[in-house]
């Protein structure tokens, strides 16, 4: 508000000292302390007392509004630059945690149902096969065992026993 610099201050400081005086100075500074406090509060108070009134009326609606549509007009290419970056971001807002968790997840579900599904036609499969050698086992034996023997082996037999 009033644009003073340290310059300033000292002037303002060193004639104070020379109207007030050593002795009343401090007493001075104290009370113009006070009473810049008191205005501070005041000011704060009357400005948080017209934003409250002005949310209630909705004014602020009103107002964000127009401030958008002039600067849409004043601007229409930053504007239109600040309507891009709201889609952008709005894009790059995913959680990746909870999406890559979630797939993580199926994932792991679906290679369990392949690796249960793998399993159990893996044991069907095995299973399968020692029926078919037993079947071809058993086969074999009953086709021995209907057989006459062979001339050569009673050929052997005969040999043997002489």
């Amino acid at each position: 508000m009033f644009d003073l610099g340290w310059s300033e201050m000292l002037v303002v400081g060193i004639v104070a000292l020379i109207v007030v005086g050593p002795k009343d100075l401090p007493v001075l500074f104290r009370k113009v302390g006070q009473f810049v406090g008191k205005a501070k509060g005041m000011a704060r108070e009357f400005t948080s007392a017209m934003n409250d009134a002005a949310d209630q009326s909705g004014m602020r609606d009103i107002s964000s509004g127009i401030n958008k549509s002039l600067k849409a007009a004043s601007n229409p290419v930053g504007s239109a630059m600040d309507g891009v970056k709201s889609a952008a971001k709005s894009l790059t807002d995913l959680d990746p945690a909870s999406e890559t968790g979630k797939l993580s997840a199926e994932r792991k579900a679906n290679a369990k149902k392949i690796e249960a599904s793998s399993a159990r036609a893996a044991a069907e499969r095995k299973a399968r096969e020692a029926r078919e050698a037993l079947e071809k086992a058993e086969a074999l034996e009953a086709s021995l065992d209907e057989s006459p023997p062979a001339p050569e082996a009673d050929a052997e037999a005969a040999t043997k026993a002489n």
